[in-house]
């Protein structure tokens, strides 16, 4: 998936963990408008540059941002990571037209690996990760930490519910490799059986 591609797939399931938030979003957001379907886990790993207290202190003025005379009109401060990064995409899009309401509408953010994109293949945007555009030596935050911090009260839930992921990731890895041997095993042991039959066994070429 690179911007301007159009349709690629009609699916595609984004890893968001060590990505760039904003050079995430930019991506994210030209696919959308190209028509792409885009799913994005794992936003709390998502990395911002700057520290932790600076990038506190930026949302503490955001918080401060009101309407004064019904602040329940908005601007809406959301705190979950998988919100922050909805809303930053929506800034990048026209969303108050139907074109891009209709592009915002393609667009799913999640915390951590819900199902059933645990057994889906997951993506990478060389474009937006860390190690390849941010400078080294630069500080950088997680996404969920400064979620935690301004508020947000599932970090610990998604941590422990990722790692049991992990661990049935690891199992259903390790069998599959087991499998995988024994069928070449098996495959090895047929070879050797057959020996000579094979090549009658095998189709006619003209």
């Amino acid at each position: 998936m690179v911007s301007g591609s159009g349709l690629c797939a009609r699916r595609v399931v984004v890893d968001a963990r060590h990505h760039m938030l904003g050079r995430l979003a930019s991506i994210i957001a030209k696919e959308l408008l190209n028509g792409q379907r885009v799913v994005v886990v794992r936003c709390e790993e998502i990395s911002i540059s700057g520290g932790l207290v600076r990038q506190k202190m930026k949302y503490a003025r955001f918080r401060n941002k009101r309407m004064n005379t019904k602040p329940s009109h908005g601007p809406i401060h959301f705190r979950a990571p998988a919100k922050i990064l909805w809303r930053t995409i929506r800034g990048m899009i026209p969303h108050k037209t139907k074109r891009g309401a209709a592009a915002l509408a393609r667009l799913k953010a999640y915390e951590g690996v819900p199902p059933p994109y645990d057994k889906i293949k997951r993506m990478v945007i060389p474009d937006a990760l860390k190690e390849l555009r941010l400078r080294k030596g630069n500080k950088f935050c997680l996404l969920g930490q400064l979620s935690k911090e301004v508020g947000w009260s599932y970090y610990d839930v998604v941590r422990e519910l990722e790692e049991k992921r992990k661990q049935r990731a690891q199992v259903a890895y390790e069998r599959k490799k087991q499998l995988n041997k024994l069928r070449a095993q098996a495959e090895a042991v047929a070879d050797q059986q057959l020996g000579a039959q094979l090549d009658i066994l095998a189709p006619i070429k003209y």
